[in-house]
């Protein structure tokens, strides 16, 4: 009798414990959904402070943001590609004087504007980029046709010029980069000579002593389509008072873009110089590919233990194939915004 009732008691926890187990295992297949897309963006990182702010400033710089990223957003919605939808979005930002690329750009040393930006299939691996122009339109559509109608992967100055206007693309007078606020940061920085090249610590990168308190607008894009597709796009206006034609991150493949569709796809923004000697965007792809980390332990390894003890600052957005999507970086602040396939929109600008 003891038997049976014993028996019966233990048949009836295993019941339980089995409903359980179920129960449990369909909550966490629920939250562990894959979104059909996820898309995410950045308008460059800094010491963006809510004390230097304006109300009115801030809602502009947030409409701008949910503009462009409901842009991509569409586009992915739609069943569009994310290569499509990273190059539309960025489009946004670069028409739009908020930020530090194409229209917004900064002025080098000599009172020009110099742009740099790269684009990446995450597909193929095919990529295409343009460095030190200044007088096409868009950069990300001269990325993307270096990318899909050339033999090469990175084309800069005069020849990147001829090349989009040998296919179509904007071409417009210089004067249509200028920007009053933009002019007298660089007429700032050179009264208080602020910009130097430091031949005693710094020796591998031009050097700005007072970067670390300067903001950065350079854009990008990171999305996942509906096919499982990953794709990452930069654009830039560079650093103001850059000289001698540097040519930062933003059209490096590896440094300022990646996109690989069996880790995640990148796009950075911060100190250049740093995020070149650390590879940083290609460096997440690897960490996940060849250790099996998420991508936010990825991303933050590599932007706070690696680039960051270098000295660089800045951040990245990025997106994996599952559709995880992060913001990380180091500074006070960081323009960025993701949507993902149920339409739930974050505008971010400050240090959290």
């Amino acid at each position: 009798m003891k038997k049976t009732v014993l028996f019966i008691a233990i048949s009836l926890l295993y019941f339980c414990c089995s409903e359980r187990s179920k129960s449990t295992n369909k909550a966490s297949t629920a939250v562990l959904e894959k979104p059909e897309f996820s898309i995410v963006i950045h308008g460059g990182a800094g010491t963006i402070l809510r004390q230097n702010m304006t109300p009115a400033k801030e809602a502009e710089y947030r409409a701008k943001l949910e503009e462009a990223i409901r842009t991509g957003y569409q586009i992915l919605k739609n069943g569009g590609t994310s290569l499509d939808a990273v190059t539309k979005t960025i489009n946004v930002m670069e028409n739009s004087p908020l930020f530090n690329a194409g229209k917004g750009a900064v002025f080098t040393h000599e009172e020009t504007n110099e742009m740099d930006a790269s684009i990446m299939n995450g597909k193929t691996l095919n990529a295409g980029a343009s460095a030190g122009t200044q007088t096409v339109k868009n950069p990300i559509n001269l990325a993307r046709a270096i990318m899909e109608q050339s033999p090469h992967v990175m084309l800069s100055g005069k020849g990147a010029e001829t090349f989009a206007a040998e296919h179509g693309l904007d071409i417009v007078d210089p004067k249509y980069f200028y920007t009053n606020r933009r002019f007298e940061s660089l007429q700032k920085i050179k009264s208080s000579k602020k910009t130097a090249l430091n031949h005693d610590e710094k020796k591998t990168a031009f050097y700005d002593a007072d970067i670390k308190d300067s903001k950065f607008g350079t854009v990008g894009c990171a999305a996942l389509d509906k096919d499982g597709n990953l794709a990452a796009g930069t654009s830039t206006g560079g650093m103001t008072n850059k000289r001698w034609g540097r040519i930062g991150d933003s059209p490096i493949i590896g440094s300022g873009t990646y996109a690989n569709n069996a880790t995640c796809a990148v796009s950075s923004t911060g100190w250049g110089e740093y995020f070149i000697r650390a590879q940083v965007a290609h460096d997440i792809s690897a960490m996940m590919a060849y250790k099996g980390v998420s991508l936010e332990e990825a991303a933050r390894v590599v932007i706070h233990d690696k680039m960051g003890k270098l000295g660089g600052t800045g951040g990245i957005v990025a997106v994996d194939k599952n559709g995880n999507m992060v913001f990380e970086f180091n500074t006070k602040g960081m323009y960025r915004a993701s949507m993902n396939d149920k339409g739930n929109l974050v505008v971010e600008i400050y240090e959290k």
